[in-house]
């Protein structure tokens, strides 16, 4: 089964991420120019939190609170559940189906990695399963019994 390390690596490098003191405008701002839904909250290296597309539209939108005034630590969701790089997809998987979550971030070492989305998990799942059956169809054809 793939882990967290193998879904990282199919993805970019670039670590999208905000301060809690920037404005929610920021965290959007970021969110449409990476193509994301999610972006990490580091304050000096560490990791605070995780601002959602969700979050932005049910915290401020629907209150009518302004994003260009209203800080990234007033809506983020504060020290997020995270895995490591050796985490299991599958575990994840599950992880994310029971808690609603769509996004952990990835910490190794106390230090942050990553982020891998549902998305992500999902891909290398189906990615693996497409292993098996080649596996399988390569047994039945060619060693499989009266192969």
């Amino acid at each position: 089964m793939s882990t967290v390390k193998d879904a990282l690596a199919q993805k970019s490098n670039s670590l999208i991420h905000v301060r809690s003191r920037d404005m929610v405008v920021e965290a959007l701002r970021q969110m449409r120019d990476n193509r994301v839904r999610s972006v990490l909250v580091v304050d000096d290296g560490a990791l605070v939190g995780i601002i959602t597309q969700g979050d932005c539209a049910i915290k401020v939108l629907l209150p009518g609170l302004d994003a260009k005034e209203t800080p990234v630590a007033q809506v983020m969701t504060a020290n997020p559940v995270t895995v490591r790089p050796d985490h299991g997809l599958d575990s994840c998987m599950a992880m994310m189906s029971q808690r609603g979550f769509r996004h952990l971030p990835v910490l190794n070492a106390d230090k942050v990695v990553g982020v891998i989305s549902i998305g992500d998990v999902v891909k290398n799942i189906i990615r693996d399963l497409e292993h098996n059956v080649d596996d399988l169809m390569g047994y039945i054809m060619k060693d499989g019994p009266g192969g």
